[in-house]
C-alpha cells in the first residue's frame, strides 16, 4: 500500500464521531475522505511525508511522556492497577469571546461545554477599548447587554459595541467551576485602535494634534523624542500614565485569580536593537505609543501581579519584514529579560485567513511546512523560554465540504508537530465558532458551523487531544511493589482493589520521570 492511500485510510479512521455531551455526540462529521478525492496534493503529502511523521511521533513520546512509578509494596505482586489520565499538563485552549453571545440558550450550552472537553485553556478578552468603554469604568462584572437573555434578543450581533467583549467576571467564575485555565489577553498593545475613543477625546487636546498631525515620515525620523513630547505633553503624559494605570488596575482587581495574562501584544515591530531607550514618546509601526512601553509593562506588571502569575508576551512573525522575524523577536525578548523583565512564556501566532494560503498549502508550496515550523520553533526557542502558539486561525476555504476537510487535515498536521516540540506549553485555536471572528477575518475559520454543528476539524483535534494523547491503561504491581507506566503528562485517577475486595483509589500529577506515589498517600 502507498502512502498517500495509508493516509486516506488514517483519515477515515480520524473522523469517527465520538462522544459529547449537550447533543454533540449526536452530530455526524460533515465530509468525508475518499480515495477517489483525496483533497490534498501529492506534493503537500510529499512534505508531509512518513519520516516527518515518524520524526513527530517520536518526539511526542519523548517530549510530552514521562515514566510514572507507583509504590504499592502493600498489595501482592500481580495486583491489577487500572490508570486513567483526568487532564492534560499540556494547555489546549481557545478564545471565549463568545461567551453567552451565539443567540440561544441552547447554542450557548454547546459552546460552554467545549471548555472542560475539549479545551482545557480560555483565553479572555481584556482589549481596552472594549472593556473600558466609558471612563473609569472597566467591564469586570456583567450588567444586563452582557446577559443571554439579551444577546438572544440581537438580530446582528456584529454590530454591537461588546460583540466578542462580554463582561469577565462570569468567564472567571465559569473557568474556576470547570477548573479552567485562564488567560488574559491583552493588557499592552502599541495599537492606538485599541485604546478607548474617550481617551483620545478628554486627553489629546485638538491644537496638540494639529501639532503632530503637521509632521512627515521624514521629520519625525529626525526629531527626537524629547522635540515631539513637547508638541504633544498632555497626550504623551497621559499615554504613560493611562497605559500604568491599566495595568495596576487589573492586577489589583484579579490578584492570581486569572492564572496568566499577555502583558505586552505584538511589540517586536518596535525593536530595534534595544528595548530600554528612556524615550517618553515612542516612534511605533502602530503610530504614537509611550516610549519602552514594552519594557514598562512588564515592570509594571511584575510589580502588582503575585509571582505565580505568569507573564506572557505575544507576537506574530512575518519573515517578509525585518521587524517581524522571529529572529528578531527572540532577540526583544532576550534584551527585555536582560534589562529585568519578568517575562515567563513566549508566545506566537499563526494566522491563515486567506484562502490563497490554504490553497498554497494544499498544491504543495512552501508554506507552513514542516521545516517551516522547526526552523520558527528553533529561533523563537532562543529566547530561552516556554513557548505558546498562541493564536491560531486555519480557514476552511469556500466553506463547503471539501474546504472543511482541507482545514481538518492541515490542523491535525499542525497540532502533531506543534504538540512535539519540546518547549512549547500550549496551543490556542482562536474563532472556535464560523462567523463569529473580528472584523477582516474569514467567516469560516471555526471548528463548528455558526449553528455550532461540528466539522472535521472539531473531529480531528478531539481525536488526538482527547483520545491519542490521554493515556488510559492498566498496569500490575510487580514483585518489587511498584508499578510502572509511561504516560502522558498531567493528572491521573488510579484504581485497584485490596484483599477485600473493596475499590481504593488516589490521585497523583504526573510532570517528570519517577513521579507517582506511596502506599500511605493511598486513599478510599
Amino acid at each position: 500500500m502507498n502512502q498517500k492511500n495509508i493516509y486516506i485510510l488514517l483519515l477515515l479512521c480520524l473522523f469517527h464521531s465520538p462522544q459529547y455531551a449537550n447533543g454533540i455526540e449526536k452530530e455526524k462529521p460533515r465530509g468525508t475522505i475518499s480515495e477517489k478525492d483525496t483533497v490534498m496534493s501529492a506534493a503537500y503529502w510529499k512534505l508531509w511525508n512518513s519520516k516527518v511523521q515518524a520524526k513527530i511521533d517520536r518526539d511526542i513520546e519523548e517530549n510530552r511522556k514521562a515514566d510514572a512509578v507507583l509504590n504499592l509494596k502493600g498489595l501482592p505482586a500481580g495486583t491489577a492497577i487500572t490508570v486513567k489520565q483526568v487532564s492534560h499538563d499540556f494547555l489546549f485552549g481557545a478564545h471565549i469571546f463568545n461567551f453567552n453571545q451565539l443567540g440561544s440558550n441552547e447554542l450557548n450550552a454547546k459552546y460552554k461545554e467545549l471548555y472542560g472537553t475539549l479545551f482545557n485553556s480560555a483565553t479572555i478578552p481584556f482589549y481596552w477599548k472594549g472593556f473600558e468603554m466609558e471612563p473609569n469604568r472597566p467591564r469586570f462584572r456583567e450588567e444586563y447587554w452582557d446577559t443571554e437573555e439579551y444577546w438572544n434578543q440581537v438580530k446582528e450581533p456584529q454590530k454591537e459595541p461588546h460583540w466578542r467583549r462580554p463582561a469577565t467576571d462570569p468567564i472567571v467564575e465559569f473557568c474556576k467551576s470547570k477548573n479552567i485555565h485562564t488567560h488574559g489577553h491583552t493588557i499592552v498593545w502599541g495599537n492606538g485602535h485599541s485604546w478607548p475613543k474617550w481617551f483620545y477625546d478628554q486627553y489629546w487636546p485638538a491644537e496638540e494634534k494639529e501639532n503632530l498631525d503637521k509632521l512627515t515620515k521624514e521629520e519625525i525620523k529626525e526629531m527626537s523624542s524629547e522635540q515631539i513630547e513637547k508638541l504633544a505633553p498632555v497626550f504623551f503624559q497621559s499615554l504613560n500614565r493611562f497605559a500604568e494605570k491599566r495595568i495596576v488596575e487589573l492586577g489589583n482587581y484579579y490578584g492570581d485569580q486569572i492564572k496568566s495574562w499577555d502583558v505586552v501584544n505584538e511589540s517586536s515591530g518596535d525593536f530595534h536593537g534595544q528595548s530600554v531607550t528612556g524615550d517618553v514618546v515612542g516612534k511605533s509601526v502602530f503610530g504614537w505609543v509611550h516610549g519602552d512601553y514594552a519594557y514598562k509593562g512588564f515592570k509594571t506588571a511584575a510589580e502588582v501581579f503575585p509571582d505565580n502569575v505568569q507573564l506572557f508576551i505575544n507576537d506574530y512573525n512575518r519573515e517578509d519584514t525585518p521587524e517581524r522575524t522571529a529572529e528578531n523577536y527572540a532577540d526583544q525578548v532576550k534584551d527585555l529579560r536582560a534589562h529585568g523583565s519578568r517575562i515567563d512564556v513566549i508566545g506566537t501566532q499563526m494566522h491563515l485567513f486567506k484562502d490563497q494560503q490554504i490553497s498554497d498549502i494544499v498544491e504543495g508550496k512552501p508554506l507552513e511546512t514542516p521545516q517551516w515550523q522547526w526552523n520558527k520553533m528553533d529561533a523563537i526557542a532562543k529566547a530561552g523560554l516556554p513557548i505558546h502558539l498562541s493564536e491560531i486561525t486555519i480557514t476552511s476555504p469556500g466553506g463547503d465540504e471539501r474546504g472543511e476537510e482541507i482545514q481538518a487535515i492541515i490542523a491535525r498536521n499542525l497540532y502533531r508537530l506543534w504538540f512535539s516540540v519540546k518547549p512549547m506549553m500550549g496551543i490556542t485555536w482562536w474563532n472556535v465558532v464560523d462567523g463569529c471572528g473580528h472584523p477582516g477575518e474569514p467567516a469560516v475559520s471555526g471548528l463548528f458551523s455558526r449553528d455550532m454543528k461540528p466539522k472535521p476539524s472539531f473531529y480531528a483535534l478531539d481525536k488526538l487531544i482527547n483520545h491519542e494523547w490521554k493515556t488510559n491503561t492498566t498496569v500490575v504491581v510487580e514483585k518489587d511493589g511498584t508499578a510502572k507506566f509511561r504516560g502522558f503528562k498531567g493528572r491521573y485517577s488510579i484504581s485497584w482493589k485490596n484483599g477485600a475486595g473493596e475499590e481504593q483509589s488516589t490521585e497523583f500529577y504526573l510532570k517528570e520521570d519517577g513521579d507517582g506515589f506511596a502506599v500511605p498517600l493511598m486513599k478510599n
